[in-house]
């Protein structure tokens, strides 16, 4: 009798188990994800509602609006500041990365922790301390002026380098994390053959390091990329509004204009040149993989 009692007991733990480990995260992801992008695919099928969100009545119309060059416009400015973003993200990163090398495992350590400080705060006061920083009445004309530099502030704010400076300094972490767990398997030796044989140390970098760290970038890229394109917050207090951004045109969609149908479409745009920059790092990963064999 005790082993039936025991098998039942012990399949009874299992399915708890079961339940406990996959039961949860999924309840949180279709609560959480699945029935949010359900919403906003099907709205953006049906008509706009009358004082707001939609009414089922099936349309096209939303997608026609795409073709507005408004929206083509600022769908083009958002990728090129966004790229621009992620290529700064990527410069700083390898020096960031490649000056934490040379230290001890423990300086390593410490450096990391560093980076990771500012996450600790929130990413609403942040931005609102780079508001402090380049206002014309702030810290840095008021120091430059202290100093003789200038006479008059510098117009430092609402500008889109303004912008693309706070989103370079908050989504800078997300670049060297990865980076640095790629850069922490390097055997090496492998640069300092390549530069017995001969090599510079740019060509070093280019044929030995950079692919092998290759992988990391792409997913470091892919995480300061998507944020920089749908950030709203930066554009907005930086930006002084003078700054569109796509994620500035869907918030004002949902909120301003309260055309859901529309605000919907825009964000499906988003998620779909997500998805792409996803499967195109996939591809390159498994290129890079498969070559290396």
């Amino acid at each position: 009798m005790t082993k039936p009692v025991r098998s039942y007991r012990s399949r009874q733990t299992r399915a708890v188990g079961a339940i406990l480990t996959l039961g949860i995260p999924g309840l949180f992801l279709l609560l959480f994800v699945a029935v949010p992008l359900g919403i906003v695919l099907v709205s953006a099928f049906f008509k706009r509602g009358r004082i707001g969100g939609f009414k089922p009545e099936f349309t096209l119309e939303n997608f026609a609006e795409l073709t507005r060059p408004v929206y083509a416009q600022v769908l083009g400015s958002s990728l090129l500041m966004s790229a621009t973003v992620t290529l700064i993200c990527l410069v700083v990163a390898y020096a960031a990365v490649w000056a934490m090398r040379t230290l001890t495992p423990r300086g390593r350590i410490i450096a990391l922790v560093a980076i990771l400080i500012p996450f600790w705060t929130s990413f609403l006061i942040r931005a609102y301390a780079w508001m402090l920083l380049l206002g014309d009445a702030g810290t840095i004309n008021g120091a430059l002026q202290l100093f003789g530099v200038i006479e008059t502030p510098l117009r430092m704010l609402y500008s889109p380098e303004a912008v693309i400076l706070v989103l370079v300094y908050l989504y800078l972490p997300l670049m060297i994390l990865p980076l640095a767990a790629s850069a922490e398997g390097l055997d090496s030796s492998l640069g300092d053959a390549a530069r017995n044989l001969g090599a510079s140390p740019w060509r070093s970098f280019r044929t030995v390091d950079l692919p092998l760290t290759l992988p990391g970038a792409l997913t470091g890229a892919v995480l300061v990329f998507v944020p920089s394109m749908s950030n709203f917050v930066v554009p907005d207090l930086i930006g002084g509004g003078r700054v569109l951004l796509i994620g500035n045109v869907i918030q004002d969609q949902f909120l301003v204009a309260r055309n859901w149908p529309l605000g919907s479409v825009l964000a499906l745009v988003l998620l779909l040149l997500l998805v792409l920059l996803l499967v195109a790092q996939s591809m390159v990963i498994r290129r890079i993989q498969g070559g290396s064999k």
